[in-house]
């Protein structure tokens, strides 16, 4: 009878651990996607270029023109860096537009990513 009682605990206890360990695979994102993009890090390299697209908005309120990245971070407009391995950022401003751009420097989708005026985030292969 013991066996039994054994045999049945051990039972649970396998099915248990089968449970939960396909439970926290279903919790945990994908490191890298098909397409080879680290969905993550592409989320944080949009939101940092909507930030830099937000004080390009508000340097010109203020200023009356767009600024550059290192104008925008030693005004402390932004508090992001110039880059988020492995993209680097960068801004070109004319006039009365800009673009915040974000350019990847190894192999891997997206290669660039952009902002301008119309607030909207692309992306190029």
């Amino acid at each position: 009878m013991r066996a039994f009682g054994l045999l049945g605990t051990v039972i649970v206890l396998a099915v248990g651990m089968y449970l939960y360990s396909s439970q926290i695979k279903t919790l945990q994102p994908q490191a890298v996607s098909a397409k080879g993009e680290d969905p993550v890090n592409i989320t944080g390299v949009k939101n940092d270029l909507i930030s830099i697209a937000n004080a390009e908005r508000g340097y010109m309120a203020q200023q009356g023109k767009y600024a550059s990245l290192d104008e925008l971070i030693s005004g402390n407009y932004i508090t992001i860096r110039s880059e988020r391995p492995p993209y680097v950022y960068s801004v070109e401003s004319s006039g009365n537009s800009f673009r915040a751009t974000a350019t990847r420097t190894t192999k891997g989708y997206p290669a660039t990513l952009w902002i301008g005026d119309d607030m909207q985030v692309q992306s190029s292969d």
